[in-house]
């Protein structure tokens, strides 16, 4: 099942990309929802490589959800992407989902404003519907999140 939620952000893509890239970005976004503790390496980078990154989810910062995996690529060249447009992937998989297909894709928009979109595509066998649904509420948390931190120019405060 797919998820795909956009939110218009107050920043350049330029800028919203720097951010994208970084491994605190995705802690912040996603906390208390979710959290990361990484296994192997047992450090995430600073800025997201290409490469495999084993983590334990945690919901709510307590509740076990079983080791994931990170899968860091650069989407594949198979269309024209226009140069003002940046896009990552995470191809990745765990304990309690087979496939999570997660795509950031960047762009200008005609007012100078950012639209930044998520895409995810979940497969969890019989749970699909319901991780579904959890990824619903959980990209629309996260953008609210993302548009609150562009808003103050990216400061973290933590």
């Amino acid at each position: 099942m797919i998820v795909e939620v956009s939110t218009v952000l107050g920043v350049s893509a330029e800028r919203a990309w720097n951010e994208v890239q970084k491994s605190k970005l995705l802690k912040y976004v996603a906390y208390p929802l979710l959290t990361f503790q990484p296994v192997n390496p047992s450090e995430l980078p600073d800025v997201w490589q290409p490469g495999r990154y084993l983590v334990r989810l945690k919901a709510l910062g307590c509740i076990p959800l079983g080791k994931q995996w990170i899968v860091m690529s650069q989407p594949g060249e198979e269309a024209y992407i226009p140069p003002e447009v940046y896009r990552i992937r995470d191809n990745g998989f765990g304990d309690l989902v087979s496939k999570w297909d997660h795509l950031i894709t960047i762009r200008n928009t005609p007012n100078g404003l950012t639209q930044y979109t998520d895409r995810v595509e979940v497969r969890a066998g019989l749970s699909t519907p319901i991780v579904w649904l959890y990824s619903q509420i959980f990209y629309r948390y996260r953008q609210r999140r993302l548009r609150k931190l562009a808003k103050n120019d990216f400061h973290y405060g933590w």
